[in-house]
């Protein structure tokens, strides 16, 4: 059954599917092994990406998320097979996702000096594997967009930030994850300014091929605008007239399909423009895009409200989005 809207049905809720923003179902049962410990489910689901960079970042970023504590086995498959450039690469990934969890919030660093040294430690543990990766791979730009998280959590010097960001789209002009990763680093909330994330976020936007997601740049980049003012935010105030009128637009202008398909990122769009539009109560292309997440909903940019699968939760309930 797809997804419909049901006025009547309010109090049953969407039937939510926990941070899986994809329609990959190779990748759903991969990750559903390796959250259980088979890692080995792992390997061909990243074997079959090599050569496809927007398959492959979704799918290492989904896999590490899951083999998070694993890390040894990964270790141990490495051992046995030291060539193979998706072992190291799904190691780098999964160490970086490990750091994020030790990274003390903002408030808390004065008095957790010792928790931020351990994550500072965790998260540079991740750069040897994806190096290594790297010049397995030479034309794999998916390392490099590993390396540009890496860069972003250690706060390194702009100019080591800029040549990462270079190597990968130099590789792959056009990936997702890696400008969302970009916009992430020029954003205030992360040193950056918000006159460079949004030259950034509304240039890229303009030169999108047809059905990429990349014109969601917009909306997420006012998320991280206006969340480095205010954190948690209620949904009133979000977004002002003028920034309203350009999410419509850039909305409008959108097709999540080109002539190969949907890109493996449109739910991910789908949730920002949906979350956008929520927050600045247009109602109708909230409803009309939250529906297209199948129930799917990603962190960004529903943590920027709060507790991710809660704000998506209360979405779909105030605006009678039903899943079944």
């Amino acid at each position: 059954m797809g997804v419909i809207e049901v006025d009547r049905a309010r109090a049953r809720g969407p039937r939510v599917i926990p941070d899986r923003p994809w329609a990959d179902p190779v990748l759903d049962e991969a990750a559903a092994a390796v959250h259980r410990g088979v890692l080995t489910a792992g390997v061909p689901a990243l074997t079959a990406t090599r050569g496809d960079a927007e398959i492959r970042s979704l799918r290492v970023e989904a896999l590490s998320r899951a083999a998070a504590g694993y890390e040894h086995v990964i270790e141990r498959l490495i051992s046995h097979d030291q060539g193979n450039p998706d072992l190291w690469l799904w190691l780098g990934r999964t160490r970086i996702e490990q750091a994020w969890a030790l990274k003390p919030d903002a408030k808390a660093r004065a008095v957790q000096a010792h928790r931020l040294q351990a994550f500072h430690a965790a998260m540079e543990s991740a750069r040897r594997p994806l190096l290594i990766a790297a010049s397995l791979a030479p034309a794999d730009p998916v390392p490099w967009e590993c390396l540009m998280w890496l860069a972003l959590g250690l706060d390194r010097p702009r100019p080591d930030k800029d040549s990462v960001w270079s190597e990968c789209v130099r590789r792959w002009p056009t990936l997702f994850a890696a400008h969302l990763a970009r916009l992430i680093t020029l954003s205030p909330g992360w040193g950056g300014t918000a006159q460079e994330m949004f030259a950034f976020a509304r240039s890229t936007a303009a030169r999108a091929p047809e059905g990429s997601p990349l014109p969601a740049l917009i909306p997420l980049a006012h998320f991280e605008n206006v969340a480095a003012e205010r954190s948690p935010m209620s949904r009133s105030g979000w977004f002002s007239f003028d920034v309203q009128r350009e999410i419509v637009s850039v909305a409008g202008h959108w097709t999540d399909r080109h002539l190969g398909g949907v890109h493996p990122r449109s739910i991910e769009a789908h949730n920002a423009f949906g979350a956008a539009f929520y927050v600045a109560d247009l109602r109708r292309p909230a409803r009309g895009h939250l529906a297209r997440t199948g129930g799917r909903f990603s962190r960004l940019p529903w943590s920027h409200l709060g507790e991710p699968q809660q704000q998506f939760l209360r979405a779909c309930g105030r605006l009678n989005v039903i899943t079944n």
